[in-house]
């Protein structure tokens, strides 16, 4: 029987524990100094492949193992960020998904999610130009040792915007390689959520699996205090991912959730053929006027599906009647696909 691999870092664990749940072997690829979880958590993970380095994923000896083995690998961000894309679309092991999608995930480029959303119609913050800042924006751009961490910022004006990267490139925080690949984005006023969808082609569907919020070291802490008190530190927060927890969003709104969620599948079948498959993440603003604002897309599984792990989400319970996560939904797809010798259609 086909067996289940992910890198083991990011959302790894609910891939692995949806798998078991599914009745499939599982493989954890693990960075060396980095897989106690994953030997700990020995109920989920039947198998742990530990490396020097996840770049020997890429390596035949390890790709050889996986193909005898008949493993199917569950790609998730810290896979397309320790390997790059280039290496995953020329691997030899097959992917669960469409892997051409994944570098959709970037903000530059010929291939970025702006494009998706464009062709999908969805909204989208502006992109401003640095010299034509006036109002708030947000700042993106990966920190300079850290390429995987976030080295975001908010900028209230152009002079504001100015201070504030010679402090950070001063800091060490970014540098010049950090500013090319710089995106300045129009800040939306609204309340934040990540809507974790998964599309079917198995079921002939889009489903909104489960809805999370992010928590961000050390603005989760900064914003807490009074605004004098943050004017008087002087410190710029991070907004370092380091956790998720669950959240509903306004019923009235899925209908809208509904049409981005079935316009991006749509777009991306468009762009890069067959399209998006399984899960994907749209983070999104809901403004006070009710409408939804996407600012980010992750075109595989989101980091926030953790939160639901062990307990399922409330909005797929509506689909199979009983609350699963999303590990566990990319395991039934597997499963549906297998017994019904359509396997080829989801996966590259």
């Amino acid at each position: 029987m086909v067996r289940i691999a992910s890198v083991a870092s990011h959302s790894a664990l609910d891939v692995f524990d949806g798998a078991k749940d599914e009745g499939f072997y599982t493989v954890a690829l693990c960075k060396k100094g980095r897989e106690r979880p994953y030997i700990e958590f020995k109920r989920v993970v039947d198998e742990c492949i530990i490396l020097d380095d996840f770049k020997e994923i890429i390596t035949d000896k390890v790709q050889s193992r996986l193909l005898q083995q008949d493993t199917l690998i569950v790609p998730n961000r810290s896979m397309a960020v320790y390997l790059g894309y280039d290496a995953i679309e020329s691997m030899r092991v097959k992917f669960f998904g469409n892997r051409m999608m994944l570098r959709w995930e970037e903000r530059s480029g010929d291939k970025n999610y702006y494009k998706i959303l464009k062709e999908a119609g969805i909204k989208y913050p502006k992109i401003i130009k640095p010299e034509e800042i006036e109002d708030p924006v947000i700042v993106k751009l990966p920190e300079a040792r850290r390429r995987v961490e976030r080295g975001f910022f908010f900028a209230s004006d152009s002079e504001d915007f100015k201070q504030k990267l010679q402090k950070l490139t001063k800091d060490g925080v970014i540098d010049e390689e950090s500013v090319t690949k710089m995106v300045i984005e129009q800040f939306i006023f609204g309340a934040y959520f990540n809507v974790n969808y998964f599309y079917s082609p198995i079921f002939d569907r889009v489903e909104i699996i489960s809805v999370d919020r992010r928590i961000q070291s050390d603005w989760d802490s900064f914003y807490r205090l009074p605004a004098e008190i943050q004017i008087k530190l002087k410190k710029y927060p991070r907004l370092i991912e380091v956790g998720h927890e669950p959240a509903t969003i306004r019923e009235s709104l899925l209908e809208k959730l509904f049409d981005a969620g079935y316009s991006f599948v749509e777009a991306t079948k468009k762009l890069e053929k067959p399209g998006i498959i399984g899960p994907f993440t749209l983070q999104l603003a809901v403004t006070p006027d009710l409408d939804i604002v996407v600012f980010d897309v992750a075109p595989r599984i989101g980091g926030g599906t953790n939160a639901y792990m062990g307990i399922g989400s409330q909005y797929s319970k509506l689909y199979f009647g009983k609350p699963i996560s999303l590990g566990r939904r990319i395991a039934i797809e597997i499963k549906e696909a297998i017994i019904k010798r359509e396997l080829d259609v989801i996966v590259s």
